[in-house]
């Protein structure tokens, strides 16, 4: 065999093995009552329910916290999130939990904020500075 058959059966494999790890990671979005019927993970994006408690406890478990999240369709659910509570948590506009719903508990293994922007401000400043320019 010469060595760019070689070269070549190695690139396909690696790449091969490539796709075939990363549609591992695949999930698709949904809301909870998607979650009921699937087989695998989902990421649920919503907001957090600011009326009902968020518990952590650092002494007891410091890398586990729970929550209650309103879906997109307003279902709203416990979620277990198995990591360490974000910083500025409650102040997140958004946040994308990847999980499994058993019961009517979501259980979360990886949790993504959007947080406020901290421009906000200034570019709500900027465009009604920018609008009055254009009517006067």
């Amino acid at each position: 065999m010469k060595k760019s058959h070689i070269i070549a059966f190695i690139a396909i494999v690696a790449a091969v093995s490539i796709i075939v790890i990363g549609s591992k990671d695949v999930t698709t979005y949904g809301d909870f009552s998607m979650a009921e019927n699937a087989p695998g993970s989902v990421k649920i994006a919503g907001t957090l329910d600011l009326n009902k408690p968020i518990h952590f406890d650092i002494e007891e478990d410091p890398n586990s916290f729970s929550f209650y999240m309103n879906d997109k369709a307003n279902n709203r659910k416990k979620v277990i999130v198995s990591m360490a509570k974000p910083q500025d948590f409650e102040q997140s506009e958004s946040i994308v939990v990847t999980g499994k719903l058993k019961g009517d508990t979501f259980y979360a293994h990886d949790i993504l904020l959007k947080c406020p922007s901290k421009y906000k401000d200034e570019e709500i400043r900027l465009r009604a500075g920018l609008d009055k320019e254009k009517v006067g």
